[in-house]
């Protein structure tokens, strides 16, 4: 099962968080990403602290959608849950399906972000500069695929990361997008 090993914090410099991300990793790529979270309507995923999302991401050269599943929170302090990820070919046909299905749009959304992957230590990773719209502030996420049994190492890995770009524990949130809009709206 893999676990997407990931910490998110509130940015409070991006100006320089962009540019020590660019220096040690190269450009980021721009992409605008549309969120749709899908839930039954008594609330079941929800209430589990699970997720059904379809994104279409629109960046400089393709647009692509992914059909995402996140299971619940496997560890607390990070917000980090097993995810399984796959491309959809039909962005609507994904949509009606899972409304065919008897599940309902909850909250969509736009991101604004700038995503840098790269390899460190044989390890593949995935930091994203973030603004919503409807939420004031830069956020970053940083990721990393992880077994159960190497979360704690993953994480780790992630926070030494976070630090070398000025990112500190007191940065560090677990609150989600969809809670924020959601109150923001």
């Amino acid at each position: 099962m893999a676990i997407e090993a990931e910490l998110k914090a509130r940015v409070q410099n991006p100006e320089d968080v962009m540019a020590r991300l660019e220096e040690a990793y190269g450009p980021g790529r721009p992409e605008v990403y549309q969120d749709t979270y899908y839930d039954l309507p008594a609330g079941a995923l929800t209430s589990g602290d699970r997720e059904l999302r379809i994104r279409t991401v629109h960046g400089a050269t393709d647009t692509r959608t992914v059909l995402t599943y996140k299971g619940a929170r496997v560890d607390e302090v990070s917000g980090s849950k097993p995810e399984h990820e796959t491309r959809v070919e039909d962005a609507d046909a994904a949509h009606a399906i899972l409304r065919g299905l008897g599940y309902a749009p909850t909250i969509a959304f736009e991101k604004r972000c700038r995503n840098y992957s790269f390899q460190l230590d044989g390890r593949d990773f995935l930091a994203t500069l973030v603004r919503v719209p409807q939420i004031q502030g830069t956020f970053i996420e940083l990721e990393t695929q992880a077994e159960p049994e190497g979360l704690a190492e993953a994480l780790d890995a992630v926070r030494a990361i976070l630090a070398t770009l000025g990112i500190g524990e007191s940065d560090l949130t677990t609150e989600q997008y969809t809670d924020a809009v959601a109150a923001a709206r």
